[in-house]
């Protein structure tokens, strides 16, 4: 029987030493490939205490921040790990921002250190210019030639082991990330030493269960939450060897990963899941190895999973997590899936649903999504007004919707700010976009309110059509018909607009705000 009653970490713990220590026996087995190198675990150990050498000796002391701007490769994890063994802190940042972006990220973490990947050195540059910080180094994960700049590799390489780590606190701040922006500006996240460590202990063990023998890919990047359990803490807590993709996850990039590499646990997220199924050369179960696929970041549509399932023969647990819960707090379990729920809570978490009135709904009712459980987020950094509104006490409270069944499962309903009344009833975009994308022309769909001539608000879908199927009234009156057959005939969109692609995070998750901004921009 699985143990869900892990002890808590000791008082004094460091999160990088806690995980090198796991591995000190296993110093010739690879941690990390990428598509360059590999890392046994024996190099990782060396180099993440090489590098929290060079950080002290840099000047960049305790508690002070740097900020991570780099691609999945075998350097992320070293500095990552190398900032934490020394007490700094690092910020990991999205890679796919803007040079604003990375000014304001740069000015509100007051970071005195940057590591960046070569590619990511011109709109550093840029934001170097706007940004209100005072660093001490910028490393470079491949040579620029430039004088300002440090070799990230040679560094490290040169570098003495820092023997000890920092004595930290397990309730210190060990890293900082940035929420994903769908639904407007980041937030800085702090995390503790100790909230990391939870999750593996309640998710990672429990639910995924990974072990030594397991090789792990995830397309969801290291920035994110979901990517650092995924690639980060539950591998390396298990001793698992873990594969990096540093271009963007489209299906023909992480087709040729699982075909080569023969992951047997791969992560992605529902979107990245409809494109698979939807590309002309999706290999064949006999092509891959996988014995496992998870899925986050939005809700997965019954219809991907069951059709997923069908071809490789491999469940996807779907779940949620948040950027201020770290990682997965509500799941589907191996070998217990229920497609179109999101499962029941993972054993040390506690979930209610409230309402408008802040008491807990009846089963069947939609609610406001609270969690409790250990790996809640500090704060917002400078950030009182959100962060009071998030953390309330010991409850967390996410921004979704949902609905507990009277099984226990929880259904999806959509985020807050999303959710649509139509003749005076809730109606979930997130329902509708699930009935629209079972038809065989939709790839993927995403639903806002939009308002009729009357003032008042009616569904309005956006539509992005799968190859060799084109727009047109025809297209349009099909789906509407088509949704009218599965839910309830208030529910189906009134509106229906074909589009190239749809406004997403680099996490995959659909920026409905940006099609509700777009609405507004061309009304009349």
């Amino acid at each position: 029987m699985t143990d869900t009653t892990a002890a808590p970490p000791p008082a004094d713990f460091n999160l990088a030493a806690y995980l090198l220590a796991a591995n000190a026996k296993r110093a010739d087995k690879v941690a990390y490939a990428d598509d360059r190198s590999e890392l046994t675990y024996a190099e990782l150990s060396r180099r993440v205490r090489s590098f929290s050498n060079v950080l002290r000796t840099s000047g960049v002391r305790r508690e002070e921040r740097v900020l991570l701007l780099a691609h999945d490769t075998v350097e992320w994890p070293v500095a990552f790990l190398g900032c934490i063994y020394a007490g700094v802190v690092p910020v990991a940042v999205n890679t796919l921002l803007t040079a604003d972006d990375y000014a304001y990220m740069l000015s509100h973490s007051r970071a005195r250190a940057v590591v960046v990947s070569q590619a990511l050195v011109p709109p550093l540059e840029q934001a170097l210019t706007k940004a209100r910080c005072d660093l001490d180094a910028v490393w470079v994960i491949g040579a620029t030639g430039d004088p300002r700049h440090h070799d990230f590799t040679a560094d490290v390489a040169a570098a003495e082991e820092l023997r000890d780590p920092a004595q930290t606190h397990a309730d210190d701040a060990a890293f900082w990330l940035y929420s994903s922006g769908s639904t407007g500006a980041p937030k800085g996240t702090v995390h503790t030493h100790a909230n990391a460590y939870w999750t593996d202990a309640l998710y990672g063990r429990n639910v995924l269960q990974l072990s030594a023998d397991d090789v792990v890919f995830s397309a969801a990047k290291l920035f994110f939450a979901y990517g650092l359990g995924n690639a980060l803490t539950f591998p390396l807590s298990a001793g698992a060897t873990t594969i990096l993709m540093p271009e963007r996850p489209t299906p023909q990039a992480v087709f040729r990963r699982l075909i080569e590499r023969r992951p047997s646990v791969f992560f992605g997220v529902p979107t990245l899941y409809a494109a698979m199924l939807a590309a002309p050369d999706l290999p064949s179960a006999s092509d891959v190895a996988l014995r496992m696929c998870v899925s986050a970041g939005e809700a997965l549509p019954r219809d991907i999973g069951e059709r997923f399932t069908a071809h490789f023969g491999c469940e996807i647990l779907d779940g949620i997590g948040s950027t201020e819960m770290l990682h997965i707090f509500l799941s589907n379990r191996g070998g217990d899936v229920r497609y179109g729920t999101t499962g029941v809570p993972v054993p040390g978490y506690e979930i209610e649903l409230r309402g408008d009135d802040g008491r807990p709904v009846r089963d069947g009712d939609v609610g406001d999504l609270y969690i409790r459980g250990p790996t809640a987020a500090l704060m917002y950094w400078t950030n009182h007004e959100k962060s009071r509104a998030t953390f309330q006490g010991p409850w967390t409270r996410s921004g979704d919707k949902y609905v507990r069944r009277d099984d226990g499962r929880y259904v999806y309903a959509g985020r807050a700010d999303d959710m649509l009344k139509v003749s005076g009833i809730y109606v979930s975009p997130f329902e509708v976009e699930a009935a629209l994308v079972q038809h065989p022309a939709v790839l993927e769909a995403a639903v806002i309110g939009r308002e009729d001539a009357d003032g008042l608000t009616k569904t309005k879908a956006f539509v992005v059509l799968k190859p060799g199927h084109h727009p047109g009234a025809d297209t349009e009156q099909a789906l509407k018909a088509f949704v009218k057959d599965k839910l309830a005939p208030y529910k189906y969109p009134r509106y229906i607009e074909f589009i190239a692609e749809l406004p997403k995070t680099a996490t995959g998750k659909i920026q409905r705000f940006r099609l509700r901004e777009r609405e507004r921009a061309h009304a009349p």
